[in-house]
Formats: C-alpha cells, structure tokens, sequence
C-alpha cells in the first residue's frame, strides 16, 4: 500500500498491511533543510537525516489551515510587530468599551515556538468589555489552494489534514491559563457568552470548508483546555461538546474525518468525544503526562482511530534501549486485531540542533513500525 492508501483506510476502519507512522508537526513538507529563512531551524545541518526520514519512510500527514475571504478584518486592532535581541516580538492593542486590551509574544530565533507574555484580558472586566465589541463577520468563499497545492506536492506519500480549533480554543487563548480556568469555573454564563461568539463565525466556516474540499481528515484542537487537571469533566461536556458536535456533523456531512486533538487526561472524557461523533483522537498520552493506557481505550473502542502514544519527551531523553519497548508496547496495543492505529509521537523537537539521540529514536521508530508487515 501507498502511504495514502495506508492513511485512508485506516481512518475507514479497513485492513492495512501494517500500522502508519506519522511524525505528527514534521512532514518533510515544510520543514527544508535548504531554506535561507533564519528563523527557520530546520536548515540546521542536525535536521537533515531526520527530514530525509520523514520523507522517504513514514506515512506523511501534512497540516492546513484553510482560509476564508476576509479573514483577520477586526475593526480597531492593531498590530506592531519587531525584531530585537535576536528575538521577533508582536504587540496587539484593542480598545473595547474604553478599556484598553493588549496582548504580547515572542519567538526566538533558535526555537519553533511562539511564547504568549502578555494575553489579551485579564479579568472578567476585560471579557465583559470583549464581548461588547461587534460580533464576528460571517465566512466568506474558503480558498482551497493551501490544501490542493500541498496534496499535489506529497501525492501517493501521504494526505492533507485541514487544521482548526474550536471555539473553546479561540476563547481560551485570550487568558493566561490560570485566568482561564478560574473564569471557566465561577463566571460560565459569561464564558458561555464568548464562546457562542466564536462559534457564530467557526461552525458555517466549517460547514463551508467541508463543503469546498470534501473526504479529509480534519484535526480539531482546543478540547484539551477542558481536560483534566485544567478543569471538571462537567465543563467540557458544556464548553466542547455541544460547539465540536456540530463541527464533527459539518466535516462528516462533507464526508470527512474529525480527529480530536487533547493532550493530557483524556481516561475520563472519552466517553465524551466518542459520543460527539468523533472519528479519531491524538495524542493518547501514557501516564504520567496523561492517562491513556492503549490497551484498555482499544477494549472499550475498539472502532476509534487512535493516534499515538509515545511521549515527546522520551524520544529527546530516553536512551534507543530505553525507548524500545514503549515503541513495542504501543504497537501491540493499539494495533492491535488489526484496529485502526497511527504510530505517532504527542509532538515534534522545536530546537535548532537536533540531537544524535534523537534521531536514532525516530529511526528505531520507523524500524519497529514498518518491520511490522
């Protein structure tokens, strides 16, 4: 089987000739170990072997974002963006019912991430004033180009994944996290509020993209923001369960595939994504970062397409001795009858150099995975 076709039938729930292995965020795709960005780390020469990997031996899944005619017009923000001390910084400022809102990042030149310092509001003052601001603008046409020219590039090596939070995500993320979880917890009608703002504009963009580029898989994030220890399960079945519901029902009336992406304590909500229509999950983290024991989430779902369940932090730390039976451990378990299973780590390295370690752990990953035929 192509790649494509390992991929396409697993999410169907059919036969494959063996387990897919995924790299999660690194594709061979966007990763170029010949950019000349300097902001981009992949070129680091450390990147190469792993890259070349990717490409050649693992089942690619490539990440998208679609957008939509007149993304990002939001009267009165404004944005500053600058570089200093070899780190790029961005400010953003709103004025809402007088208050003034703003938020801060920075990324550093050596790491692939992006730190918030400041979030857009602080108290329940801020939300209160937040949500006086207009509503959101309704979608307009999606563009599909961002899908059809990366399927084009990776043709029979993998398939496209279109990328989108949920509401929960879009309203989380204006808060530092513990902001957040005290608001969720005492001020719900309000946080509730904010989330049908957000839901207003992402469930007929949804609708609309599954329409225009139908048969994907799709990732949905945010539900993590409800998961154990953030919050009590009684508020993830209020603030994801009714919002991702109808986008799981948009994607499948499109006739593709939602896989719901939570890192963390995932045992006793899981019940709850199913429930929801959900046709997958990532990453299944093992304790103690999470709760997922593979095998018993294959006995009480053994339908559900499981993406996982080995640790970032393993692949950096542990040494290729170390590492090989929890490699082994999740492929017997999640694969196992023949069940619909993806190899794939919780997350990818986002430093400049790569370390020998590492990358000998990716290989013996692949090794394992694809030895399995």
């Amino acid at each position: 089987m192509t790649p494509r076709q390992r991929l396409m039938a697993t999410l169907r729930g059919e036969r494959v000739d063996r387990p897919a292995v995924c790299f999660y965020e690194l594709n061979g795709l966007d990763q170029r170990s010949d950019s000349a960005d300097p902001w981009h780390i992949y070129a680091d020469p450390s990147w190469a072997p792993l890259l070349e990997l990717t490409r050649e031996r693992t089942d690619r899944i490539v990440m998208r974002g679609v957008g939509c005619a007149g993304d990002g017009a939001m009267p009165g923000l404004e944005r500053r963006t600058w570089v200093e001390d070899g780190s790029r910084h961005e400010t953003v400022r709103l004025i809402a019912a007088g208050r003034v809102l703003t938020a801060r990042s920075r990324r550093d030149r050596d790491v692939d991430t992006v730190w918030q310092t400041e979030h857009l509001l602080k108290d329940a003052e801020d939300l209160a004033a937040y949500l006086t601001l207009p509503p959101l603008s309704p979608p307009g046409n999606p563009d599909p180009q961002s899908v059809l020219k990366a399927e084009a590039a990776i043709g029979e090596s993998g398939i496209v994944m279109i990328d989108t939070p949920d509401p929960l995500c879009q309203a989380a993320a204006l808060f530092d996290m513990g902001t957040f979880t005290v608001l969720a917890s005492t001020e719900p009608e309000l946080f509730t509020r904010l989330l049908d703002r957000f839901a207003a504009a992402l469930l007929p963009r949804t609708a609309a993209i599954a329409r225009a580029l139908p048969g994907r898989l799709w990732r949905i994030y945010g539900p993590e923001y409800a998961v154990a220890p953030y919050l009590h399960p009684r508020w993830f079945r209020r603030y994801v369960v009714p919002y991702d519901r109808q986008m799981i029902e948009a994607i499948h009336a499109g006739g593709g595939f939602a896989r719901i992406h939570a890192h963390g304590r995932v045992g006793q909500v899981l019940p709850d994504i199913v429930a929801m229509g959900a046709d997958a999950i990532d990453p299944l983290e093992p304790p103690p970062q999470g709760d997922s024991l593979l095998a018993q989430v294959r006995a009480a779902h053994p339908d559900l397409v499981l993406f996982g369940n080995l640790e970032i932090a393993d692949i950096e730390g542990l040494e290729p001795a170390e590492f090989r039976p929890r490699i082994e451990a999740a492929l017997h378990q999640g694969a196992a009858g023949g069940r619909p299973f993806v190899l794939m780590p919780s997350a990818s390295p986002y430093g400049r150099r790569l370390s020998p370690r590492t990358l000998a752990n990716y290989r013996q990953l692949v090794d394992l995975a694809v030895g399995l035929n």
